[in-house]
């Protein structure tokens, strides 16, 4: 009677603890990949995006210029 869960095939609390961990690790290991292999170029395009909001926020015609320009900068690095 006290192992009821058990019997009944439910896996107990433990159970998806374990498989929550596990999954947390191979997102981790994951993230360290692809910031090892991609980390340069993703920290370029964030400075670029950076940019283009402040851009944005500073508004009037000089920041659509600099948007467009900035732009342009995020589309030539997409392409290489």
């Amino acid at each position: 009677m006290e192992d009821e869960g058990r019997e009944s095939g439910v896996p107990g609390p433990w159970v998806w603890s374990a498989y929550k961990a596990y999954n947390e690790l191979l997102r981790d290991k994951i993230k360290k990949k692809f910031d090892a292999q991609e980390g340069p170029w993703m920290d370029e395009l964030a400075g670029y995006l950076v940019e283009f909001v402040n851009a944005r926020w500073e508004g009037g015609r000089k920041g659509d210029k600099a948007q467009t320009e900035i732009l342009q900068k995020i589309r030539k690095h997409l392409d290489s």
